[in-house]
């Protein structure tokens, strides 16, 4: 007998590949962030990523059927809390590839909030599965967590908190056009962010940022709005208001796969036996999670 499709707890083929897709370029992203946070303010950098991801898209595409209070607490939490703290602790010494992995927590804080406030239901295979990533994220950390000093890392902790409250949003505006509704939310982020920048951060580097432009800074600001946050977060919304969080979630666990390749790479972020080892085991646990036998 044939296979007739995805099995219970499985994604489809091609929503797997958009999930994987969105995952290296979430990945490949550290990359960008690290060399602009070099250059300019991170809080004044946010900033700039969502001014471009909402304007001038807000002006032509149509509002999603979504509630105000989802567009803005989106908005919110993505770009300011999640966004916001990442760039800071990324200025403040976390390296980017180990950053990469410690904010994929928020697959269990999205799959928990998921559980609690909107009655997800999750299998013990996906609850295994968790568990063997988990424990890769673990080996990873354990191999790289001297190189982090504690402030930094506990502001990618917040982050993930925050990128898993955004999900809830995400997941409450229900089958809303995604790409509107990333558009729209991003609106709600420059100001804020722009008005902790001129309090918080050196002026005159704000103002050396927008005087003098260079292609790190505004090149690396574009990529990140257009591909992590108008393609990845539309892309990533489409799943999540389409399957459970549970299936959804852990290929997160696959940005610090991405995310340390390239930073190693790139600005030659060590990678070590270690580092390998758990990776291999995220791997492992996302297949666990999300491949289910197919019923014949």
């Amino acid at each position: 007998m044939t296979a007739r499709g995805p099995a219970p707890g499985a994604l489809p083929p091609r929503e797997m590949a958009l999930a994987i897709l969105v995952a290296a370029v979430w990945g490949v992203g550290f990359v960008a962030i690290k060399a602009g946070v070099a250059q300019a303010p991170p809080l004044f950098l946010t900033a700039v990523r969502f001014a471009l991801a909402a304007f001038p898209g807000v002006l032509f595409i149509p509002r999603p059927k979504a509630r105000w209070r989802d567009l803005v607490g989106y908005g919110l939490c993505i770009g300011v809390g999640q966004f916001g703290l990442l760039f800071l602790a990324i200025r403040d010494g976390m390296p980017a590839g180990l950053a990469s992995l410690v904010i994929q927590t928020q697959a269990i804080f999205t799959i928990a909030l998921a559980h609690v406030l909107m009655k997800q239901a999750t299998r013990p295979r996906q609850l295994f599965g968790a568990f063997v990533a988990l424990s890769g994220v673990a080996v990873i950390g354990l191999a790289r967590g001297a190189e982090a000093p504690t402030a930094p890392f506990l502001s990618v902790l917040a982050a993930a908190v925050f990128w898993s409250a955004g999900n809830i949003f995400s997941i409450r505006a229900g089958r809303a056009n995604m790409m509107g509704f990333i558009v729209w939310s991003s609106a709600f982020a420059p100001l804020p962010l722009l008005a902790l920048s001129l309090a918080l951060e050196d002026r005159a580097a704000i103002a050396a940022a927008i005087l003098r432009p260079t292609f790190v800074v505004w090149g690396g600001a574009a990529f990140l709005a257009y591909g992590g946050t108008l393609i990845g977060y539309g892309l990533w919304g489409h799943l999540l208001a389409r399957r459970p969080a549970a299936q959804v979630a852990p290929f997160a666990l696959l940005v610090p796969v991405f995310g340390m390749a390239s930073t190693a790479a790139v600005f030659g972020e060590p990678l070590g036996a270690g580092v390998l080892a758990g990776a291999a085991l995220v791997l492992s646990g996302l297949a666990i999670t999300t491949i289910a036998p197919r019923r014949s």
